[in-house]
Parts: structure tokens; sequence; C-alpha cells
């Protein structure tokens, strides 16, 4: 039997024929989609102690599913110590059914763990389709031990979609289910 992610089939079941309807598409090829999920965590600290990079990369590969990978700066800057090519954060693109599971666990588990929670800010377009969301601590994924951890780091979770305008993103998210704070449309 083949495996098929919850928000895939959703996806093909559910949300083409609602966003067909909503924005009158004329071809169900027209009806946008998600194309990748970016995780990317910035470690300034990392240029006094390079342990913080592998514990960086362990716990986004956790929280992935996926061998994250740590960026480099690209330049000298002399106020912060940071010379080029040093390590000073970590990454990871998901695509596929990765990225299905991702947005699963995120939508299901991980959001309605943050404290105080009321809603995700809508400011997080981009003006070309695209949505980014910025998450305050790692410990809202349930992957993630709290004993093993040795600093709070928060990250930043970019939506690559195929949406023309941010109207049409923010409408593909909310029937993913991710829960924005305003209800009002961006432009």
């Amino acid at each position: 039997m083949d495996y098929k992610p919850r928000l895939k089939e959703k996806y093909t079941g559910e949300i083409i024929p609602a966003l067909q309807k909503q924005f009158e598409y004329k071809s169900i090829m027209q009806v946008p989609k998600l194309q990748k999920i970016c995780l990317n965590q910035g470690l300034g600290d990392a240029i006094a102690d390079k342990k913080l990079i592998d514990m960086g990369v362990d716990e986004m590969t956790i929280i992935a599913g996926q061998k994250a990978v740590p960026t480099t700066s690209k330049k000298d800057i002399s106020n912060f110590k940071l010379r080029r090519n040093m390590p000073i954060g970590v990454r990871v693109t998901l695509r596929g059914e990765r990225m299905y599971e991702f947005l699963d666990r995120l939508v299901s588990v991980s959001i309605p763990r943050i404290r105080d929670f009321r809603g995700i800010n809508d400011k997080g377009f981009d003006g070309r389709g695209n949505y980014t969301l910025g998450v305050t601590e790692q410990i809202i994924f349930p992957e993630i031990v709290l004993d093993k951890i040795s600093k709070i780091n928060g990250m930043d979770i970019t939506f690559v979609t195929t949406a023309k305008t941010d109207k049409e993103c923010l409408a593909l998210l909310k029937e993913f289910g991710l829960p924005f704070k305003n209800q009002n449309n961006p432009k």
C-alpha cells in the first residue's frame, strides 16, 4: 500500500476545489501549490562557541526529519568579530512528502504549544506569494528534548508557493490550517 501524507491528500481532495471556486480558476493548474518549506536558524553566538553550530544542526535535523547544513558568513564584519566563511547559522529545505509531513506536525502539534498564542501574524508576506513565519523558541517542537537543550533559539520558517499574489498565498495557507490572527486580507 502506498503511503501519502494527510495534507497532500487534503490538498488534492479539498483545497484545490475550494481555491478554484474562490478565485474562479479555469484550470486546476492555475491553483497555487506549496513548492517548499525552508527552515533557517541564525546562530550569531557561534562565533565564540563552535559547538553551537553542531548542536543547531542536530536540533534542526531532528525537527525537520532531514539533514540540516550549516550556513557561513559571506563577508568580514570587524564590529561583530566575524570573518568570511565562518559558520553562523543552520538551514534545511523540505520538499515533497517531508514538506507535507512537517507542515502537518507544525499546524497540529507545534503551533498550539506556543505560549500566549493568539494566531500567526499575517504581515510576513513578501508580495510574490511567499510567507515567512518567525518562531521564537525551538522547544515548541515535540521532537526536542528539553533536558538536552543548552540555549533556546528561534527560527524562520518560509513557505514558498506558486501563488502570484499574497491574497492567493494567504488563502492557500489558511486552507492548510495555519491559524492567522487577523482575518483581513493583504494587498
